[in-house]
């Protein structure tokens, strides 16, 4: 006889069956992946706040910017997508969203082309 892998209760069907329904089966699964799921939920918000804050800025400063700005507003520096080198310095990006670190606190706001 088996027995539910969440509720303990006896498992009804399929020979190779680990759970009584769908709602144990996800309430096991969440339980198991909690840590996980937060550490990517908090790096997936902060992600997308810098997106949100580059298109934005970009929008509106048209391509410059200032660091303290930017830090000001929560961007967080350490969170980027990927970078590239170019002739100016490496380019970090938010997705297609980028800036070049300049000289005095500045930054040159760039988007990626496909």
């Amino acid at each position: 006889m088996k027995t539910c892998l969440e509720c303990h209760e006896r498992v009804i069907g399929r020979e190779d069956k680990k759970f009584c329904s769908d709602s144990c089966r996800n309430s096991y699964n969440n339980r198991i992946n909690k840590d996980t799921n937060n550490l990517m939920r908090n790096i997936n918000h902060q992600l997308r706040k810098n997106y949100r804050l580059l298109s934005e800025l970009k929008q509106k400063e048209n391509d410059k910017v200032s660091r303290m700005r930017l830090v000001e507003s929560g961007f967080d520096f350490n969170f980027f997508t990927g970078w590239r080198l170019s002739k100016k310095g490496p380019v970090f990006f938010v997705y297609d969203q980028g800036y070049v670190l300049l000289k005095n606190g500045w930054l040159k706001l760039v988007q990626k082309t496909q």
